[in-house]
């Protein structure tokens, strides 16, 4: 299952903004809340007071809310790990341990009495989550979840990313990744240089960054930062999450039928696949016949969408997408493009893997 998610700060926030944040997100189809009690001081009753309103009207619309945490916090509250009533009290749906403990008291806490889930720090690749497996958790309620990082130039690289991800899919727990809003002015730290979990995502439009992670096989995406303009709401909702969808822009005269064929496909990779074109041949089958005439023979570029004219005999109508430059034949009809922000995506594509093609007005 693949979710989005928001991220709110009852202690650096006004309840009644946040309440408005949570509807507008529900409107646009998010069911994740990460909230965080890192950051926060005071007893039992202040804490209780800040955040079971918010995480009530929360819960109200059907967001299911976990708490970062850590130790500390368990000590500072005087709370035990074998007694999570706390948080049951508070409303949550689980706990993230930023911290964690020596891996027994994690799988002991996935057995807790008010099925709270348990979500632990997918970013450090240490042998950590085994650990936990070796003391036979409750896999049902054991989450993983990455970190975010508000300083510039702190994030992930791609590389590490791979490498914590391929120890908790492995026992396939769910998991979950930061993305930032261009338009969020705040989050749970005084620092705020866009906040994310991989740093190549810093600057990216938010629904790249989130095709990104969906495409890495993270199972929530959740927006680190407050508070993300409806537009990005909005874009973030309207995207796929069961595979990747490119965004493309269209040359002025693409015949029809070219245009079916880019936006109304269902795309993948040839498994022969090479370096110089992703091909999606179903629509040679489809449209057999038909004649493809040659109209935009320009040459091609990076990210350029190929559709072969009938110049190319039994190749007419392949639709292909450059990953290099080269020189036209003189055959192929250049019929669009990847959008530019989406052009490194491309390098990731496996063979076989499905994809769609939207339109971007």
């Amino acid at each position: 299952m693949r979710e989005l998610g928001i991220s709110i700060y009852p202690g650096h926030s006004e309840l009644e903004k946040d309440k408005e944040y949570i509807k507008l997100a529900a409107k646009y189809g998010f069911t994740r809340i990460f909230t965080c009690l890192l950051s926060v001081a005071g007893d039992k009753e202040k804490i209780v007071e800040n955040f079971k309103e918010t995480i009530s009207y929360a819960n109200s619309l059907g967001f299911k809310v976990i708490a970062d945490i850590s130790p500390q916090i368990f000590q500072e509250l005087n709370i035990s790990y074998d007694d999570l009533s706390f948080f049951k009290e508070i409303g949550v749906y689980g706990i993230r341990l930023d911290i964690g403990f020596t891996g027994n008291e994690e799988s002991l806490m996935t057995f807790n009495e008010h099925d709270l889930k348990i979500e632990i720090n997918m970013s450090n690749n240490t042998n950590y989550v085994d650990t936990i497996m070796d003391y036979k958790p409750n896999k049902y309620n054991l989450l993983g979840c990455h970190n975010f990082y508000p300083h510039i130039y702190t994030g992930l690289t791609r590389e590490h990313f791979r490498k914590c991800n391929k120890r908790f899919m492995k026992y396939g727990l769910i998991t979950a990744a930061f993305v930032n809003s261009q338009n969020g002015s705040f989050g749970p730290w005084p620092v705020n240089e866009g906040i994310c979990t991989l740093e190549e995502h810093r600057n990216l439009p938010i629904e790249v960054a989130a095709k990104d992670l969906f495409k890495e096989g993270i199972n929530s995406v959740i927006i680190a930062n407050c508070y993300a303009s409806e537009e990005e709401l909005k874009r973030l909702g309207e995207l796929k999450k069961d595979m990747l969808d490119l965004s493309v822009i269209l040359v002025d005269n693409i015949p029809e039928v070219e245009k079916d064929i880019v936006l109304n496909t269902l795309h993948f990779n040839r498994g022969d696949i090479n370096e110089i074109f992703i091909r999606s041949t179903q629509s040679r089958v489809k449209y057999k016949g038909h004649n493809f005439e040659l109209f935009n023979p320009v040459d091609i570029k990076k990210g350029d969408i190929i559709i072969e004219s009938s110049l190319y005999g039994s190749y007419a109508g392949e639709l292909q997408i450059a990953k290099k430059d080269m020189k036209n034949s003189g055959k192929s009809n250049v019929v669009g493009r990847i959008r530019e922000e989406e052009l490194y995506l491309l390098d990731f594509i496996a063979s076989w893997e499905k994809f769609v093609l939207k339109e971007k007005k």
